[in-house]
């Protein structure tokens, strides 16, 4: 329990520290994921072919972090999406977040439910280069084996 005391604290004062170095912040509940997400789907329509549909993907996984949000809150997690991808498309809505105690959708910066921008920053780099490193492994994995099948060529020679 001391162990995860000591954790806990360390990570607020991490989260601290980086609002002094970079005093800015950005709204929370959510808010940044969807904002993030529907101008990422407002690009990809720029684009089109199969970039268009990993920019769509990518525009869905950020908003896995409302969705958990919403979930982890007791709140019906496609009714918060929805309520919240429509507050968004309003000319106010860009700061608009879940608040889970109410189940509401409100303005996150004038109710004080703010985040580092630092944080948030290294959150989707890690996130994107995580799925990047994925990626990769499957490429390998699936690549196409060697003449002669998964063993190479004479591997299986006995049997025939």
């Amino acid at each position: 329990m001391v162990d995860e005391a000591e954790r806990a604290m360390t990570d607020a004062l991490s989260v601290v520290s980086d609002v002094v170095e970079n005093n800015k912040i950005v709204a929370g509940g959510g808010a940044v994921e969807i904002e993030v997400g529907k101008e990422l789907r407002k690009y990809a329509t720029k684009i089109g072919g199969r970039e268009q549909l990993a920019i769509e993907a990518f525009a869905e996984a950020i908003e896995v972090i409302p969705k958990t949000l919403a979930e982890n809150g007791g709140l019906d997690a496609i009714d918060a999406l929805v309520e919240l991808r429509s507050a968004h498309e309003k000319e106010d809505g860009k700061n608009k977040g879940i608040n889970v105690f109410t189940g509401k959708v409100q303005d996150s910066i004038a109710s004080g439910v703010i985040e580092p921008i630092n944080v948030k920053e290294q959150a989707i780099k890690s996130a994107s280069e995580s799925a990047c490193m994925i990626l990769r492994i499957d490429d390998v994995i699936t690549s196409k084996a060697p003449k002669g099948g998964p063993g190479g060529p004479g591997r299986n020679a006995w049997r025939s």
